[in-house]
């Protein structure tokens, strides 16, 4: 599905040097290589269809997540604090819609990091382990606290990372970059100094480009828990956050260009693909879609990463077992808590999940809970995780469930205009690669040829995964720049 990191504590000291910490979510964990595996690219093989998950199904869930989104447009190209969307669409029942010129406008601004020159953001990049070649500039950064809607329409704040070149342009192309899994909101980047969710932001901050990285809902300083691998609501944010960032520049005498290079990996790929998406549909007016580039996603929950989880394949593409198991328990709670929560398909935890995990696995998952706090409170397996139904539920999606796939799944039921590339690493140990083949051919359907680029098998801290989000930026970042000029 997404992120999965691993260092041993904040920082891990390998061949002398300091390696960030890539991914909070598994800190306590450490990865290893990964076995080579054949993952099968036919679409059609051992995607089973039926009245509710054909494509015909997940273009009218597409076409439903873009109209409201559209409808909720931050309207007007005037930067200014007090301009923001119109209300937000009726979807949920008895929600408290979002009043106008709500969605955008700025709560606070806090300064972060300064990294004067290139030298001082070819050092920080190098420590974490990251390219250094398309470095021209240093980077400030900022955490926004800005509005936006919840997961279900009400009012809230969400907060996130702006990233800007310390040079002297007043016009600025900018890329929304939308990191991976974190589980607990004080490792979102925002929060963060140095390491795997930073490092991406000064890469492209350092070209030239205005950076957003939205932390997500519930993430960061935003209240509630995360809605993991919501995708509507990850477009809100992102949008926002956009919004956000255009007005601070503007009072900062610096202006964004029209095209948003977009960007994101393992759960922020699928988040990228939603933007995408909105920003062509004309969600935020003043703003276009310049380019996209998702790397290492779970597009096809229902046929490619739920098959993979429960079927043992993250387990054999695992050199250690033990680790692979771990990850499967891990992303299968999160997405079971966070899931439920929206669509609801289960009434009491203990009917997916064994004792004792089901007196306590909803509190794991309230974004104020460490990494290691949920890695020591579930199993080692999925086995002593889920309860018979718990299986059954999964192999089998109906309701609620079966709803919530459909509009993660959806993220490539669409033609985008702009340029579009499909990053991955071959064997990926986590976001299996039947997701980046299945998103390619989703998209053929829709007549564009998007092109899959195969990154090999990039390792960070033995991790082909997270390795796949460092060569792709390396070479992403180019190909932005080339478009940008």
């Amino acid at each position: 599905m997404r992120v999965v990191g691993l260092a041993v504590g904040r920082v891990l000291k390998l061949a002398g040097g300091r390696i960030g910490k890539p991914a909070a979510f598994w800190r306590s964990l450490l990865v290893f290589s990964v076995r080579r595996m054949n993952i099968a690219r036919n679409k059609s093989k051992g995607r089973p269809q039926d009245a509710t998950s054909g494509r015909a199904a997940k273009r009218v869930i597409a076409a439903a997540i873009i109209a409201p989104v559209s409808a909720l447009a931050i309207a007007g190209a005037a930067v200014t604090a007090a301009s923001a969307a119109p209300t937000s669409p009726a979807a949920h029942a008895g929600k408290v819609p979002a009043p106008d010129g709500y969605r955008g406008r700025l709560v606070s601004v806090t300064a972060l990091h300064t990294l004067p020159n290139a030298a001082a953001v070819k050092a920080e990049l190098t420590a974490d382990g990251f390219a250094t070649g398309a470095v021209r500039y240093g980077v400030r950064t900022y955490r926004l606290v800005y509005r936006t809607v919840s997961a279900t329409g009400r009012p809230t704040t969400a907060s996130g990372l702006l990233a800007v070149p310390v040079n002297t342009a007043h016009r600025l192309s900018v890329v929304s970059f939308a990191h991976g899994t974190e589980i607990y909101r004080g490792d979102a980047p925002s929060m963060e100094a140095h390491g795997f969710e930073t490092a991406s932001a000064y890469t492209y901050s350092s070209a030239g480009f205005a950076t957003v990285e939205p932390d997500y809902l519930g993430l960061g300083t935003g209240p509630g828990p995360h809605p993991w691998m919501d995708v509507p609501s990850e477009t809100t944010a992102e949008l926002d956050m956009l919004h956000a960032a255009r007005t601070y520049l503007a009072g900062q005498g610096r202006t964004l260009r029209s095209r948003v290079f977009v960007t994101g990996f393992s759960q922020g790929a699928s988040a990228a693909l939603g933007l995408g998406r909105a920003l062509q549909s004309g969600a935020l007016p003043g703003l276009r879609l310049g380019a996209l580039a998702p790397i290492s996603g779970a597009y096809d929950l229902r046929h490619a990463e739920l098959p993979a989880l429960l079927d043992g394949e993250l387990v054999r593409l695992n050199p250690d077992p033990r680790l692979g198991a771990k990850y499967s328990v891990l992303y299968t709670a999160y997405g079971l808590v966070a899931f439920n929560r929206l669509h609801r398909f289960y009434t009491s935890p203990a009917e997916v999940f064994q004792a004792p995990y089901a007196r306590t696995i909803q509190q794991l998952f309230d974004s104020n809970h460490t990494a290691q706090q949920v890695i020591n409170g579930t199993p080692g397996t999925l086995g002593k995780l889920l309860t018979a139904r718990g299986f059954a539920v999964l192999r089998h999606p109906s309701g609620g469930l079966a709803t919530v796939l459909r509009i993660d799944d959806s993220v490539c039921d669409w033609a985008p205009a702009a340029p579009t590339r499909l990053y991955l690493a071959t064997h990926d140990e986590q976001a299996v690669n039947a997701n980046t083949w299945h998103c390619q051919a989703d998209f053929a359907a829709m007549h564009r040829h998007v092109p899959v680029i195969n990154l090999g098998t990039p390792e960070y801290q033995h991790s082909r995964h997270l390795g796949s989000n460092v060569a792709a930026t390396a070479r992403i970042v180019r190909w932005f720049s080339a478009l940008a000029r």
